[in-house]
């Protein structure tokens, strides 16, 4: 079985090595503020970069330029990155290292920011590991952050400096603005970037909006077949049980909601499957005794679950309608109606543990997809005395219904 699955496992992955890298048409200003049009690797970054692969035609080299090399670069339609050098606060905000200090505590770095509106005023966004940050500047203001900051006031209570109100009132003037519409503004892109547009109407300035275009279907639902191949051991060193069952084929089924993550080309989804599996065989164990015939036992298993797999999931595009898939699930069983029986032994109950399971499939067309999973043994006896070893290796047929 494991020899099987490795097959499968270096075939994918021989196709995905030509799998489509997508270069996408941009530019980027170089530190003479010359503009050299060139094809961009569009990641859809999640952080905000720190450099960037680019070629100067389909089939040239790529080559990397960063915040040292290149000023500003963009792809056309879709992003915009400027370089600058900014004073940011550099607090943590993780729940468990959130300061004592109401100010924020900055820091001058150089980095790429993502700017999200261009107009009367500019809106740009840092984010590096779940750390937001966002800046602006006016027609006549350097770049500089508006600050949002949590801190504690005691060991149960929390507070949040919302600077960045303050500086909008003060530095966004619009006679169509109340304080109210300031005191509700949030701290995050869709709201900041509203108020940012909206005074550029206010002051019938031409502006830009970089809202990312991300795909809408961010939720799919299929039905999925499963053809299952099983194999059981149980061992008991006390009584001298090592029993290994017949493998057994068996179909299954289940229904599997999936969440594309709305970054990164949306190359990776958080999918959830619970769905129904069965197993029935026997074993025959043979003990040589020394006052007569072999011993024989028979082992007898109905064992059926609703499995329900959890599956980090990662895409490989080959074009619009074709992608490989890779994924790693950790596998909850909750199992019904199961019996381990023997006519020479007090029988263990089924209760059986987690597992991880290992997956490669293909779609089509977001509609039909096929997936080959390798579930790892798991111990389907939870008894002191007794182990098991539960493996199963499955074809699944999946169909998206949305």
């Amino acid at each position: 079985m494991n020899k099987v699955f490795l097959q499968f496992a270096t075939l994918i992955l021989s196709f995905t090595c030509y799998s489509q890298i997508t270069f996408e048409k941009g530019y980027f200003i170089d530190n003479s503020n010359q503009k050299m049009e060139c094809l961009i690797k569009n990641i859809d970054w999640k952080n905000n970069p720190t450099e960037f692969e680019y070629k100067t035609s389909e089939n040239s080299e790529t080559l990397i330029s960063n915040t040292e090399t290149a000023s500003e670069f963009g792809i056309y339609n879709v992003s915009k990155y400027i370089r600058c050098k900014v004073k940011i606060d550099i607090s943590s905000d993780k729940l468990d290292e959130i300061s004592l200090e109401k100010n924020p505590i900055f820091d001058e770095k150089q980095l790429y920011l993502k700017v999200l509106v261009e107009g009367k005023s500019n809106l740009y966004l840092y984010e590096n590991n779940g750390s937001i940050r966002f800046f602006y500047n006016t027609e006549n203001s350097n770049i500089e952050q508006l600050v949002c900051k949590k801190y504690m006031i005691s060991t149960n209570y929390m507070a949040v400096n919302e600077q960045f109100k303050q500086q909008l009132w003060n530095d966004l003037k619009c006679e169509s603005f109340e304080i109210s519409r300031l005191e509700k503004l949030k701290y995050n892109e869709n709201s900041l970037m509203n108020f940012f547009i909206d005074y550029s109407k206010c002051n019938s300035s031409d502006f830009k909006n970089y809202k990312s275009k991300v795909k809408k279907d961010l939720f799919n639902l299929s039905f999925r077949a499963h053809l299952n191949n099983s194999s059981l051991s149980i061992m008991n060193n006390m009584i001298q049980v090592n029993a290994n069952f017949e493998n057994k084929s068996s179909l299954g089924f289940g229904i599997e909601a999936e969440y594309i993550m709305p970054f990164n080309k949306n190359k990776w989804a958080i999918a959830i499957e619970p769905c129904y599996q069965s197993f029935k065989s026997r074993a025959s164990q043979s003990t040589e005794t020394s006052y007569g015939p072999e011993f024989v036992t028979n082992f007898d298993v109905n064992y059926s679950s609703i499995e329900i797999p959890i599956s980090l999931r990662h895409y490989l595009f080959l074009d619009n309608d074709s992608k490989f898939f890779m994924n790693i699930s950790y596998v909850f069983d909750v199992p019904f109606k199961s019996t381990l029986t023997t006519p020479n032994y007090f029988p263990p109950r089924i209760e059986t543990l987690s597992n991880l399971a290992f997956g490669l499939g293909y779609k089509f067309k977001d509609k039909y997809g096929v997936e080959l999973r390798y579930q790892s043994s798991r111990n389907i006896i939870d008894y002191i005395t007794w182990d098991s070893k539960y493996s199963t290796l499955s074809l699944i047929f999946g169909y998206s219904i949305f």
